[in-house]
């Protein structure tokens, strides 16, 4: 029975501009869902959008895993007056409706996860026709006429006893082919419930809404982590093995400084077993060089989404994230640094960073940062093996 995710995704957005694409603790925002449904059982994820730049970053991003597809989405079927089920039906007669159970999934949506995908799949081959996701709500409602919709208010129950409501949460619909066909729906007939963190019940339409999900999503990752020993180092390049700055020439990239002592902190990693790996958003010629001189064999260029790289090798490489140390100073590094077991910052690193890391070096990138940060791991190991 073939399973596919199928996210919809517009250029325009009259709320947030350019909200699918804008930086959510430093990554798109749709990419949340996206590797999320890329982990899952779902046999292949379509993204289908409007937005070319969207397409082109996909492609070049997630060549990683094969589930991941895109396909262009009709000017007609991204206005603002079009329904998503425009979208869905549009789409369906494009692949000539060639699945078995369809998906959808809303980027809007960033806490929805693997767990709940999965469930949602598992709903229909029980026998279901559809399923979506629910949170529970202890709120109580009104109608507009002054009359009580889920609770007695003559014998107001006290929150530890009262079952609540459940709402949906946009989240996640899945719909068998024939329903769907049947319907014209994301949802029909016989309807299966997925419950979800009371948190997700928060969606993106609005700026307030963003910064309430980014600070929402970053306590959740913080609060899943379980720092162990450490056996893997990821770094950031620029701003970690370098001060940030880079000299230009007429031909482009022409030179970086890097301090010949993080190489021998590196080295002495190794010899403990610790393996080193690098991850940047850049594609250097120089980069590539320098770690090849460093025997760091592990480098991963040009990365735009590092979080997304980080679970696929954690999952390809059996790598538990609360084993890896995370070396970052910017916002693109700071959905990794909350999910890992420690997340290290170097004096000169944003501010932004610094509150959310764990350890905050008295280096400076590019001036002993990666030394110190080769001490700390060092010292903790010794202490977490005597533990």
């Amino acid at each position: 029975m073939k399973s596919i995710g199928f996210i919809p995704l517009r250029k325009d957005s009259k709320g947030i501009k350019g909200k699918n694409k804008r930086k959510l603790l430093g990554r798109p925002l749709f990419s949340w869902v996206l590797t999320e449904a890329a982990f899952s059982d779902l046999d292949e994820v379509f993204v289908y959008t409007d937005d070319d730049d969207i397409i082109e970053f996909i492609t070049q991003q997630y060549s990683w895993n094969s589930k991941i597809k895109v396909l262009k989405r009709s000017a007609e079927s991204a206005t603002d007056e079009a329904s998503t089920e425009t979208a869905i039906l549009e789409f369906s007669e494009k692949v000539s409706y060639g699945f078995d159970v369809f998906c959808l999934l809303q980027a809007t949506s960033p806490f929805t996860t693997r767990i709940e995908i999965n469930k949602a799949l598992e709903e229909i081959k029980s026998g279901m026709d559809s399923a979506l996701s629910v949170v529970r709500t202890q709120r109580f409602f009104w109608d507009k006429n002054g009359k009580p919709i889920n609770y007695d208010f003559r014998e107001r129950p006290r929150r530890q006893d009262f079952k609540g409501t459940l709402v949906e949460n946009g989240a996640i619909y899945c719909t068998t082919k024939a329903a769907l066909q049947k319907s014209k729906c994301r949802i029909s007939g016989d309807i299966g419930l997925i419950e979800m963190p009371e948190d997700s019940y928060t969606e993106i339409d609005s700026v307030p809404d963003w910064n309430i999900v980014e600070n929402l999503l970053l306590q959740r990752l913080q609060s899943e982590r379980n720092p162990s020993r450490i056996t893997h180092l990821f770094l950031d390049v620029d701003g970690i093995f370098t001060d940030g700055r880079v000299l230009y020439s007429g031909n482009g990239e022409l030179a970086k400084s890097f301090d010949m002592r993080d190489g021998m902190g590196l080295e002495i990693l190794r010899q403990d077993n610790i393996e080193v790996s690098v991850m940047t958003s850049e594609n250097s010629a120089l980069v590539a060089a320098r770690m090849k001189k460093l025997n760091i064999d592990k480098v991963y260029l040009g990365v735009k989404d590092k979080l997304g790289m980080l679970k696929h090798l954690s999952l390809t490489q059996n790598i538990n994230l609360n084993n890896i140390a995370y070396l970052g100073d910017d916002v693109n590094d700071m959905a990794c640094m909350a999910s890992v077991g420690w997340s290290i910052c170097p004096n000169n690193g944003m501010e932004e960073i610094k509150r959310i890391s764990d350890i905050n070096l008295t280096s400076d990138s590019g001036s002993g940062a990666i030394r110190e940060a080769c001490r700390f791991i060092t010292k903790y190991n010794k202490r977490f093996e005597r533990i």
